[in-house]
């Protein structure tokens, strides 16, 4: 089995782990932390990672760079992608954040399902798909 963790730096780790709970309905791992969070679903799957910008540790530094300075996160070629049961759900989960839509639920091109994209907290585009059969 192989698995990925995506991990993302936001500006508050504790605000976007309330946020990524909400839209994804899902829990996290270290509850009140404020360097690191894991969002993961009710069987346990990590589908996030929240680590905060800048140094941490004893040593003061941090051994991944890209983690240290914020920077514009809509220009660093990063799209998070959740595929989701509960499509419609998830979709007024969405507008009740209040966040940025940048794409209303529609079509997608790639999986022929629906889908729909947002900003979250720091700014990173957020795509929520209709989960699908592979190989259907």
């Amino acid at each position: 089995m192989k698995r990925v963790w995506p991990i993302i730096a936001v500006a508050d780790v504790r605000a976007s782990a309330k946020w990524y709970m909400a839209l994804l309905a899902a829990k996290q791992t270290h509850p009140g932390g404020p360097t690191f969070d894991q969002i993961v679903d009710d069987d346990g799957t990590v589908l996030v990672c929240l680590h905060h910008w800048g140094p941490t540790g004893a040593s003061g530094t941090h051994p991944w760079a890209t983690l240290l300075t914020p920077g514009p996160s809509d220009e660093n070629g990063l799209l998070l992608w959740f595929v989701v049961d509960d499509f419609d759900r998830a979709w007024e989960r969405a507008k009740a954040l209040g966040t940025a839509i940048e794409e209303e639920p529609n079509m997608d091109n790639g999986t022929g399902k629906p889908a729909f994209v947002i900003r979250d907290l720091d700014g990173y585009h957020v795509a929520i798909n209709e989960s699908w059969t592979v190989g259907a």
